[in-house]
C-alpha cells in the first residue's frame, strides 16, 4: 500500500474554465514550499493534487507545511490500493487499527462507475470485513470517524484522518497589493488575510527617525519572516516620513493632524503602487477602532486617491485580530515596545468626523508635493525571504 496525501481544493472547485489555472498555480506553490523536503512524489489532476510519501518522507512536517499554503481546503492522509474489494478492506482495517476511533462508518465515492460494486455494497463489504477482524463498532448516524473510500480508474484511495488547510486562493493568483505595514498588531494580520486570498503582498512602511527607533525595522523584518510561511519572499519598502510629519505638525491644527497624515500616506502609497505595479493598496484598518477609522475619517482620507483600498480587517473586532495574530505567530513581535510614527505623533484630541473641505484648506498651508516626491525617491527596499530563517 502506498501512503498518499490528497490535497482538496475547496473554493478552487467553483472556478469553471479557469480552474486549471488556479490548480497550476497551487501546484507550483506546493512544489516551491516543499522544495527542501525529501521522499515526495507529485501528481496533479483536475480533482486533486496527490503527494506520494516515500519511506524517507517526514509525514508530520509535510502536513504542517501544506497546512500553511493558501488555496488548500483540507488534506487527507490516505492509502492507495488496487481497485479490489479485498485490498480496500485491508487498507481500511489498517487505518482503523492505527487511529482506533470509538465508532466509525464507511463513505464510498465511485468516481469510476465501472467498478463492479456499487457504493452501498462496497461500504457493506468493507464494514463486514473490518468487524470480523475486531474493528471498533459501526455507527452510521454519529460516528467518531468517517472512513472515506474513493474508487478511481487508477485505483482506490482510503483515508480516515483529515487535516484543515488555510482555504482561500493560491498565492499570486489574484495579483499584487501594496500593504501599509506599521509593525503593530493589525497590519500583519491584514497581510496574512490578503495572502490567504491569493494576493502577493508588498510591504510599505513609514519611518520617522529620530522620533521612531530603528528597532521598529527589526520588528518588521521579524514579522515578515513569520509571514514567509505563507509568502516566501516579501519586499519591504521603507519610506522616510520625518519631513512630511514635521511639516504637518508645524502648519496643521492638532485635531486634523492625524487626518492629514493619513492623507499624505495614501498619496505616497498611490505613488508607490504605481512604481511597484500594484493595482491596489491595502491597510490594517478596522472600522471605528481609532479616530482615523470612523466612516467620516475614512471618507476624508480616501478622497486623495482613486486606487482601490482593501481593508481585510474592516469588520473585525480587536479580540479576533489578536487571536489571529497569536495563531500565526506575529503577536509577540508586534507588542515589542517600539512605536511607529502614527503612535509617536498621535494628537490628544483627534477629529473623529473630519471634512474633506477642511482637510484641503489645511493642506493648502504648505507645499507638500516636493516632500512626497523626495520621500518616494529616497525609499529604501529590501527582500525578506524564508531563506533567512
Amino acid at each position: 500500500m502506498d501512503r498518499i496525501i490528497i490535497v482538496h481544493f475547496g473554493e478552487l472547485s467553483t472556478k469553471g474554465d479557469n480552474r486549471g489555472l488556479f490548480i497550476d498555480c497551487l501546484y507550483k506553490n506546493i512544489r516551491h514550499r516543499l522544495r527542501s523536503f525529501e521522499g515526495l512524489e507529485y501528481e496533479k489532476a483536475r480533482e486533486h493534487i496527490y503527494i506520494k510519501l516515500l519511506p524517507t518522507a517526514d509525514v508530520g512536517a509535510t502536513i504542517d507545511a501544506l497546512g500553511e499554503i493558501p488555496g488548500i481546503q483540507r488534506l487527507s492522509l490516505s492509502y492507495f490500493v488496487n481497485r479490489d474489494i479485498e485490498a480496500i478492506s485491508v487498507a481500511s482495517l489498517a487505518l482503523l487499527e492505527e487511529h482506533k476511533p470509538a465508532t466509525w462508518k464507511a463513505k464510498v465515492k465511485r468516481a469510476d462507475k465501472s467498478f463492479p460494486l456499487d457504493s452501498y455494497t462496497t461500504a457493506s463489504e468493507v464494514g463486514g470485513y473490518c468487524l470480523s477482524h475486531k474493528a471498533p463498532p459501526v455507527d452510521v448516524h454519529e460516528p467518531e470517524a468517517t472512513l472515506n473510500i474513493e474508487v478511481r480508474p487508477e485505483g482506490a484511495y482510503v483515508s480516515l484522518k483529515e487535516y484543515p488547510g488555510l482555504g482561500g486562493y493560491p498565492l499570486g493568483m489574484n495579483g499584487k497589493v501594496l500593504t501599509l505595514l506599521s509593525g503593530g498588531i493589525d497590519s500583519p494580520v491584514a497581510c496574512y488575510q490578503l495572502m490567504r486570498r491569493g494576493l502577493l503582498v508588498e510591504a510599505f512602511h513609514f519611518a520617522s527617525p529620530p522620533y521612531t527607533s530603528l528597532a521598529v525595522l527589526d520588528k518588521l523584518r521579524d514579522i515578515l519572516k513569520v509571514l514567509n510561511k505563507y509568502q516566501s519572499k516579501v519586499r519591504l519598502h521603507v519610506v522616510p516620513f520625518t519631513k512630511i510629519q514635521e511639516a504637518i505638525y508645524r502648519y496643521v491644527p492638532e485635531p486634523y493632524c492625524i487626518t492629514i497624515m493619513r492623507r499624505m500616506m495614501l498619496r505616497l502609497a498611490e505613488m508607490g503602487a504605481k512604481k511597484y505595479r500594484c493595482p491596489a493598496i491595502a491597510t490594517g484598518e478596522a472600522v471605528g477602532q481609532v479616530a482615523s477609522q470612523t466612516l467620516e475619517s475614512l471618507r476624508t482620507i480616501n478622497a486623495v486617491t482613486n486606487y482601490p483600498i482593501l481593508r481585510p480587517l474592516a469588520c473585525s473586532d480587536k479580540l479576533s485580530i489578536i487571536k489571529t495574530a497569536k495563531e500565526i505567530g506575529t503577536f509577540e513581535i508586534s507588542i515589542r515596545p517600539y512605536e511607529d510614527c502614527c503612535t509617536i505623533f498621535a494628537p490628544k484630541k483627534p477629529k473623529t468626523k473630519p471634512r474633506i473641505e477642511e482637510a484641503e484648506k489645511y493642506e493648502a498651508l504648505f507645499d507638500f508635493a516636493p516632500l512626497l516626491l523626495e520621500a518616494i525617491e529616497n525609499t529604501s527596499d529590501e527582500v525578506i525571504s524564508d531563506l533567512e530563517i
